[in-house]
């Protein structure tokens, strides 16, 4: 087992992976930025260690300082959580290189997915369903890039193959507009990646946004835990999260799932990693998958009794799976809430000191959050400060419970989407289930 692990990020994940480090009696040091000082998990590690400024780049994105807090820590293993460098291949091997066990895919495997063109190929050799595109970078010839658009047929949606988050795409309806488009893409793929490689896929658009957890040991097991239901997003960021999907059938589900598990032990992976698909008309479409724990596995959690990040360690410790697939039964539904320090009308962040705190409780409800009262939200990261999650026996119980724990929890001093979540919570078209990925920003008239 680790005996001791650097936790290289910040806020509830970190937390959350420092109580995971707890229950298996792993030390842990929780590496900070100088406006981080105050954080929980800081407080309750067994050790800390300052590593820069409050710009992440300084900091949560230091390599150097990050393996230097390793060392002089004595520790064995570090984990990076989700965001800053989660999916960065090149921090991985330096992880590996300087003797530590890093809590993820191996790099080569990082980087194979990294590339969405890479990624896309290695999904369709292991029988994975992708949108039809262009099956590799387009190149410098006008024609070719028109003919393919022709025949993928409008509209079509141009992609870095570097991107991610939502960045470095842009969607096409006409011939007219393809070449000015993608000769746009390449320019901001270059700026914000370092790579202007971009490729074409048909542009489905009313798809709901299906994902598949799975988790793969390094003696050869690959288990899939389900799916989930992420289409409530606004500027393609998900807002909220559920599992099961609605209207996916067993049967659906053993077929996908099974597809992404088998894809895991063609590419070799290790650990916990999310495939993420486009689902329309009956059908999936991969779209790319997230080599790191996600911010809403803890729906999955709740309706499998699996803790992800347990298994994580345990993988990287060199252990199998503690369960195989036939195991896995799905019981109940949950939903998550993402709560974030922001205005619920126009989304602008509210960073601030919280001057009171009330979270909910009662049965099904689980409340993921490094706030507290008397913290103050910094301005440098992102705005999410929790995470509400309910489960139920039927969906209808999950949202009757998320509503109830909706109106009583208190967070004053600062703005939050409450408001937002318990609008959604209400509506007729969530309700029902199914919405598809450009519902939300439509309601909300964006």
């Amino acid at each position: 087992m680790i005996e001791k692990l650097v936790i290289a990020n910040r806020g509830e994940i970190a937390l959350r992976i420092l109580r995971a480090c707890r229950e298996l009696g792993i030390k842990t040091v929780a590496v900070h930025s100088e406006a981080d000082r105050d954080l929980k998990h800081v407080r309750l590690a067994d050790e800390s260690v300052c590593i820069g400024p409050a710009a992440s780049a300084q900091s949560y994105l230091n390599i150097p300082a990050i393996i230097s807090a390793a060392e002089v820590t004595d520790a064995v293993a570090i984990h990076p959580g989700y965001g800053f460098l989660s999916e960065n291949a090149d921090f991985a091997e330096r992880v590996e290189q300087s003797g530590f066990i890093f809590v993820g895919p191996r790099p080569d495997t990082i980087r194979l997915m990294g590339d969405k063109i890479q990624a896309i190929n290695a999904m369709k050799a292991a029988g994975v369903p992708c949108v039809p595109g262009s099956d590799g970078p387009l190149d410098d010839d006008p024609e070719r890039t028109l003919a393919l658009g022709r025949e993928i047929g409008f509209p079509v949606i141009i992609k870095a193959a570097g991107g991610g988050g939502g960045r470095g795409m842009r969607v096409v309806y006409s011939e007219a507009t393809l070449l000015n488009a993608v000769s746009l893409t390449r320019a901001e793929a270059l700026a914000a990646f370092g790579n202007d490689m971009v490729y074409m896929e048909k542009f489905l658009e009313n798809p709901r946004h299906v994902e598949f957890q799975v988790l793969s040991d390094t003696h050869g097991n690959a288990v899939h835990l389900g799916e989930r239901d992420c289409s409530m997003q606004r500027r393609h960021q998900k807002v909220v999260e559920e599992a099961p999907a609605p209207g996916i059938t067993p049967e659906v589900r053993e077929r996908m799932g099974g597809r992404c598990a088998e894809a895991c032990r063609k590419i070799g992976y290790r650990g916990a990693g999310t495939f993420e698909f486009l689902f329309e008309n009956g059908e999936f479409y991969f779209i790319e998958m997230n080599t790191r724990v996600q911010v809403e596995h803890p729906v999955t959690e709740l309706v499998t009794g699996v803790d992800i990040v347990k298994e994580q360690l345990l993988v990287a410790a060199g252990e199998p799976l503690s369960f195989r697939q036939e195991d896995i039964v799905l019981r109940g539904h949950a939903i998550e809430c993402r709560i974030n320090a922001e205005d619920p009308t126009n989304f602008r962040p509210s960073p601030g000191l919280i001057t009171t705190v009330h979270m909910p409780g009662g049965p099904g409800i689980r409340v993921d959050t490094h706030i507290y009262q008397g913290y103050r939200v910094p301005p440098y990261y992102d705005s999410m400060i929790g995470k509400l999650v309910a489960h139920g026996d039927t969906r209808a119980t999950a949202i009757a419970r998320m509503q109830t724990a909706l109106s009583e929890i208190v967070i004053e001093g600062i703005k939050t989407n409450i408001p937002l979540h318990q609008e959604i919570m209400a509506d007729a078209a969530f309700a029902a289930g199914g919405a598809n990925i450009h519902y939300l920003e439509k309601k909300l008239g964006l």
